[in-house]
């Protein structure tokens, strides 16, 4: 439990009323009990609380909070900025005993800083470096020679390849693989893929069976990222594939070898880049989009969800569309399309 001043303090807002109340938890407005902490801070929620028993809510700046019969409120002139505080207030992290578990194996070599929290079945490479406070919870991977900095939170089924490099505060949710193989092969004469960027044609012949390029390059990560479950981060085939500091990568997002991700990005759910890719930096990458091979995508670009880019990217766009372009662009045309069945019926009618 934390009283409503405590907390107002620890979001850095303005607490009202009785400040002394105790809640033990955030609630839905009309699901509250008297012991939660509504979550009202938008007007349209303002019905809702009189549903629930709550005594004490985070509601809107100027929000008649008397009127609502309620004791205490906290003011969140930003409501989401808000929320996230309060998620890290109430937080309830993953239960994992402090030490080694028996059945963990570190190899000798591998070093493991102070309070470092390992669980069953977890496997260290020859070599590894484990930064101070990191917890590596059950079934974890870490392939030979790889770094990772402090205070890292690696979910069960994690995998980290050999001589990866991550900095502090890294967390990867279940199942998500950073250091596995680029998808890189290529065949003794030229293929079809390659006879078809050169000529917009395949001829109707046997082709040889492809041959994989090895990936001799690794991948490096900034500090304060974060990937998502069952997420991909292939190695570079030369060089490093890197993502930059502060980058959050959601569930299912595939990043090719070779790709390089600028500072704080986000890319959304089932999006994918392709190898050799260039994502600068504040790039929002929307869920299912797609961009293509050795593209070089601005800074500050938004690409919307489920759009294709197959071109380069300048600064400050908004993509949208499959292919993608300008967001004016892709609503234009849009707008064109529907009208087609109407002109059609009038050229039909010769009206």
């Amino acid at each position: 439990m934390i009283s409503v001043g405590a907390l107002a303090a620890a979001l850095g807002a303005e607490a009202v009323g009785d400040v002394s109340l105790s809640v033990t938890g955030p609630a839905e407005p009309a699901a509250a009990g008297a012991d939660q902490l509504a979550l009202a801070m938008d007007p349209k929620f303002a019905a809702d609380l009189g549903r629930g028993a709550a005594r004490a809510a985070i509601l809107w700046p100027g929000a008649d909070w008397t009127g609502m019969g309620l004791k205490a409120a906290i003011f969140a002139p930003r409501p989401r900025y808000v929320l996230s505080g309060v998620s890290q207030v109430f937080d309830r992290p993953p239960l994992l005993q402090e030490g080694i578990h028996a059945s963990a194996v570190i190899d000798p070599t591998a070093s493991l800083g102070a309070g470092v929290s390992v669980g069953a079945f977890v496997f260290v490479g020859p070599g590894a470096r484990i930064g101070d406070g990191s917890r590596l919870l059950h079934g974890v991977t870490i392939a030979e020679d790889a770094v990772i900095g402090s205070g890292a939170l690696l979910h069960s089924g994690v995998r980290i390849g050999a001589r990866v490099r991550i900095g502090d505060r890294f967390v990867a949710q279940p199942g998500a693989v950073v250091g596995a193989d680029g998808f890189s092969f290529v065949t003794p004469t030229t293929g079809a893929v390659e006879e078809a960027r050169q000529t917009g044609a395949v001829s109707a012949r046997d082709q040889d069976t492809y041959v994989r390029i090895n990936s001799l390059g690794s991948v490096v990560i900034g500090d304060d990222v974060e990937i998502g479950a069952n997420s991909c981060i292939d190695r570079g085939t030369i060089a490093n594939t890197v993502i930059g500091d502060g980058t959050k990568i959601d569930n299912l997002v595939q990043v090719g070898h070779n790709v390089q991700v600028g500072v704080t990005c986000l890319l959304c759910g089932q999006s994918g880049i392709a190898g050799s890719s260039v994502i600068g930096d504040r790039v929002v990458i929307g869920g299912k989009a797609s961009i293509a091979d050795h593209l070089r995508i601005g800074s500050n670009v938004i690409i919307t969800g489920n759009s294709g880019v197959a071109s380069h990217v300048p600064d400050n766009r908004i993509m949208m569309g499959y292919p993608a372009v300008r967001m004016d662009q892709n609503v234009a045309m849009y707008k064109a399309l529907r009208r087609l069945p109407r002109l059609l019926d009038k050229l039909i009618s010769g009206q």
